[in-house]
């Protein structure tokens, strides 16, 4: 079983930066991908960041330039360091991870940015 813990969310005011963190545990095989989805109250999650195998990375339009996805193979880690944080980036944002046909997700960590 594969568990996923995330760290790194809380409060900070606009203009700041956090970072996550996310590490993964358990049997794994062979990891696809790992990434960061976020969902904001009353809104669909959505993919911020992810990161495959091959260091490949892909970023939500609304956050390139400001969010720099990460990864530590040896540790089985992500990392998200965001910046330049806007309120709209208020949500929990979920660690995910993706192995053979498998996902997996993290149980959340909540970022709230103040105006």
């Amino acid at each position: 079983q594969v568990q996923l813990v995330e760290s790194g969310g809380g409060l900070v005011q606009a203009g700041g930066s956090l970072r996550l963190s996310c590490a993964a545990s358990g049997i794994i095989f062979s990891i696809n991908y790992m990434g960061w989805y976020r969902q904001a109250p009353g809104k669909q999650r959505e993919l911020v960041a992810a990161i495959t195998k091959a260091d490949s990375t892909n970023y939500a339009y609304s956050v390139k330039g400001r969010f720099t996805i990460s990864r530590d193979n040896a540790k089985n880690t992500v990392y998200l360091q965001m910046s330049s944080l806007k309120s709209e980036d208020t949500a929990v944002y979920y660690c995910t991870l993706g192995s053979g046909l498998s996902t997996h997700w993290g149980q959340g960590t909540q970022v709230t940015v103040s105006s």
